[in-house]
């Protein structure tokens, strides 16, 4: 029988695979979530709180592309799903030390009406239960229960007038934040989508930025739900850990964050309409931790079972490992392969060259000639450093740069510094720039807590993050004077978590051209070793690149929960 239910069940899989588009956008992922987008991860984000740097935000945002007008069974969280946020605080053992988990309610008042407000009453309700757990999953207890979910933003008579709710949108976002039993505050209610990108463009075979016709954001008038948590620093340390850091850079502030849904693994259509039951253990359907990564870097095969694992499962199981060692994008940003046939992406350019000595394209060595040397003695490619972690094998190059980036973190050790102070040695040491590793799990956001907050009115912030940073450290005398380690502008940003406003899109495909390498020291091709000037054409290019869609389309609010309210179903832009 059960062999004959795990027939049924692969068929069931196979029968979906076959007839669902393989949407490879955003927010849209893989090809079995599409289906069930109430569970789909769209972003997740963790920063130190702008106006509370004793605390870290994180939001974890559900539901792609919803319309503002889509009634009369506007979007919601679905009940029969957990929604969880993971912490690993701990590089010392793999898995979660930290989680969160919200579950919803929703309560139908009035029955006899199609509008979800009327006569000054919200007759569709949401609520919730969040719970915490602080040994992994293993227990968890409740520190929210009933929770206010606001009504979606319907529009200025079920919200404003005397026959809705006579209040305002901003009022009832500011009614549901809360506080838990804990000490965490609290929001989960729909918002404005605040990620930004031209999906039509990128996804049309690397048009970013369109070559003919207007750049747009695709993400832009779309609204999404959101957890979003403010989370003391002290609750999220290690055991064990200094209540104050020792500089920095302190190991001991490094969290791992990434956010997950799951459903039960029955679901019984109930007849005359009649809800659905649900039995069976918990399935995991979707996750996220480092934006972009199923969608641009898993290929669309590999989409499901991507998101039906944890970064745990990738410690062990390396068959998802070479799209990062070469990944697709790559093989467009070389002339020697594909990167003719997309001129979009003519600024980023693989380093094949680099110091007339390695070669970073698919396929290529990278540093791995260098393995075992004396040249690597003492750095983190050193098998005594760090095993086989950040060197494991020959034709994997980007195990230098992108590896660390998107699944271990970058260690505060040679060569992952900055190059200024290693007089023309990618492989010595530079002046201290980013500790967030956490090599025992895979795709996470990685955030060092003790990295100080970049004030979002300071001139020097900029949506490029830690890439910003790295071009403050190297060119501007404010800080290229020294080797020594200080706080640097935006070393706040991505890929140290992730703030709401950083153009993430662009930052991933500008370390997949190699801007990384070149940070640390390993230059473009059109760099002669032991020229005084590292700043070549090759360089600027990648810089300036853009994909032409830099901000979200609404303003980010600068206290909790920062984000945007949702978009009303009766708005319409200033050029309909």
């Amino acid at each position: 029988m059960r062999t004959k239910v795990r027939f049924l069940f692969g068929a069931l899989l196979l029968l979906l695979w076959v007839v669902q588009p393989a949407w490879a956008s955003s927010h849209r992922e893989a090809p079995l979530i599409a289906n069930d987008p109430l569970a789909d991860n769209t972003d997740l984000y963790a920063f130190r709180s702008p106006d509370d740097p004793n605390t870290v935000t994180i939001i974890a945002n559900y539901i792609p592309a919803e319309l503002p007008y889509g009634g009369p069974n506007y979007y919601t969280f679905g009940e029969n799903i957990r929604y969880e946020i993971h912490i690993d605080n701990d590089a010392g053992q793999p898995g979660d030390e930290i989680v969160y988990r919200f579950t919803f309610q929703r309560v139908n008042e009035d029955p006899t009406t199609f509008f979800n407000i009327r006569l000054g009453a919200q007759n569709l309700k949401t609520t919730y239960t969040l719970e915490r757990s602080v040994d992994g999953g293993n227990t968890f207890q409740t520190i929210v229960n009933g929770g206010m979910v606001p009504p979606n933003y319907i529009g200025p008579r079920s919200i404003e007038s005397g026959v809705g709710l006579n209040t305002t949108y901003a009022q009832l976002m500011q009614d549901a934040i809360t506080t838990s039993a804990t000490g965490e505050t609290v929001f989960a209610g729909p918002v404005d989508d605040p990620f930004y990108v031209d999906l039509g463009g990128v996804f049309d075979l690397g048009n970013s930025p369109r070559q003919n016709g207007e750049n747009r954001d695709g993400l832009a008038r779309y609204n999404v739900h959101t957890l979003a948590l403010k989370i003391p620093i002290a609750t999220l340390l290690k055991d064990g850990a200094s209540a104050t850091p020792a500089n920095i850079l302190d190991a001991d502030y490094v969290i791992g964050v990434w956010a997950s849904a799951s459903r039960p693994a029955v679901r019984t259509l109930g007849v005359n309409g009649e809800a659905a039951t649900t039995s069976g253990d918990w399935i995991q359907v979707s996750r996220i931790g480092m934006p972009l990564t199923n969608e641009v870097v898993i290929p669309i095969g590999m989409k499901d079972y991507w998101n039906s694992i944890t970064p745990y499962d990738e410690l062990t199981d390396t068959s998802l490992d070479g799209f990062f060692y070469n990944p697709e994008l790559g093989l467009y940003m070389d002339d020697d392969i594909f990167g003719a046939a997309v001129p979009a992406l003519g600024p980023l350019r693989i380093q094949r060259n680099s110091l007339q000595a390695f070669d970073f394209g698919n396929g290529q060595d990278g540093l791995f000639a260098l393995k075992g040397s004396d040249a690597v003695a003492g750095t983190a490619l050193d098998d005594a450093i760090f095993g086989t972690l950040l060197l494991p094998g020959p034709g994997q190059p980007r195990t230098a740069d992108l590896w660390p980036i998107f699944h271990t973190g970058v260690p505060n050790f040679p060569p992952y510094q900055l190059a200024t102070g290693k007089d023309g040695n990618p492989l010595a040491v530079g002046k201290p720039f980013i500790n967030n590793f956490l090599p025992n799990g895979g795709d996470m956001l990685r955030l060092n807590m003790a990295v100080p907050v970049t004030d979002r009115s300071d001139p020097a912030f900029s949506s490029l993050g830690i890439i910003q940073a790295a071009v403050l450290g190297l060119t501007d005398p404010t800080y290229a004077s020294t080797a020594d380690l200080e706080f640097i502008p935006n070393m706040d940003g991505f890929p140290n978590g992730r703030r709401l406003e950083d153009d993430v899109t662009r930052i991933e495909l500008q370390a997949v051209g190699g801007v990384a390498l070149a940070a640390i020291g390993l230059w473009y091709d059109d760099y002669t070793a032991g020229d005084a000037n590292p700043v070549t054409q090759d360089l600027v290019n990648v810089l300036t690149y853009t994909t032409g869609v830099e901000n979200n389309d609404k303003a980010f609010s600068a206290t909790f929960p920062y984000l945007a309210a949702p978009w009303a179903g009766t708005e319409v832009a200033e050029n309909e």
